[in-house]
């Protein structure tokens, strides 16, 4: 989108009529009251925070309020109350900032947020985030989220070890990917506490999780390893991600 300054207008207005040289079908439009934008759209702004969330009847959610003395924030906000959303999966929570409002209709299993000021830029940034972070939640207590990884490339393929040889465990029970993807050393990454994984295929690894955050980032931290090359099409692949092939370089 571009503007035409209004300086620059007000210049292009003045030298040509010192020289006599402007058509006069051409002054209104350079005049300075016409410098404006070329676009004929109206600025739009997202919609997302206000939507309503479903509810499923088997999840419920309950709002706490959080005590002053338990209140520490480095920001100027200080929260007020705290989502508690508990289902067949599990139980999560999620600390509400003190410009927004939930609404809950147990009757329709409807959940919606509110803002204090919707001008406010910062608020409405954070309207949409809060309302997707509880709208995640809510999905992963009553189904969980899901990460699938393909492995490919000759020779790749991943276990699930109960014990590991380079990585000391963090918690009790705690068990280890190995990865086997071209590397002289094996590779040994610890399963985060509240992570699922498995191997219906030795090319296939499965991660699960009540926490989207958690699953998402343990497979980036996998895919790391081999991210996908453009060339061979080699590499851990995440969610049916594709990659597009280029030509082979000819020197």
């Amino acid at each position: 989108m571009f503007c035409l300054p209004q300086r620059c207008a007000r210049q292009l207005l003045r030298e040509p009529l010192q020289r006599g040289s402007l058509p006069l079908f051409l002054t209104p439009a350079f005049s300075p009251s016409r410098a404006q934008c070329f676009s004929t759209t109206s600025p739009m702004q997202s919609r997302v925070g206000g939507a309503a969330i479903s509810v499923p009847p088997e999840v419920s959610l309950n709002l706490i309020d959080i005590p002053k003395s338990l209140t520490r924030t480095r920001g100027k906000d200080v929260p007020k109350f705290t989502a508690q959303i508990k289902g067949p999966k599990g139980e999560m929570s999620l600390t509400i900032p003190s410009f927004l409002d939930v609404n809950y209709d147990a009757a329709n299993q409807k959940a919606t947020l509110s803002v204090l000021d919707a001008e406010e830029p910062h608020q409405r940034a954070m309207w949409g985030t809060t309302r997707a972070l509880l709208q995640n939640h809510i999905i992963g207590v009553s189904e969980g989220h899901i990460c699938v990884l393909s492995m490919v490339g000759v020779g790749y393929r991943a276990t699930i070890e109960s014990k590991a040889t380079t990585v000391t465990p963090s918690y009790p029970g705690q068990q280890f990917v190995s990865l086997k993807v071209g590397f002289s050393h094996p590779i040994e990454l610890g399963i985060p506490e509240g992570v699922h994984a498995s191997t219906p295929q030795p090319t296939r690894i499965l991660l699960e999780s009540v926490n989207k955050r958690l699953v998402t980032q343990f497979a980036a931290e996998i895919r790391e390893w081999r991210r996908p090359e453009p060339y061979k099409g080699k590499g851990i692949f995440v969610n049916g991600e594709t990659i597009k092939l280029k030509a082979k370089k000819i020197k």
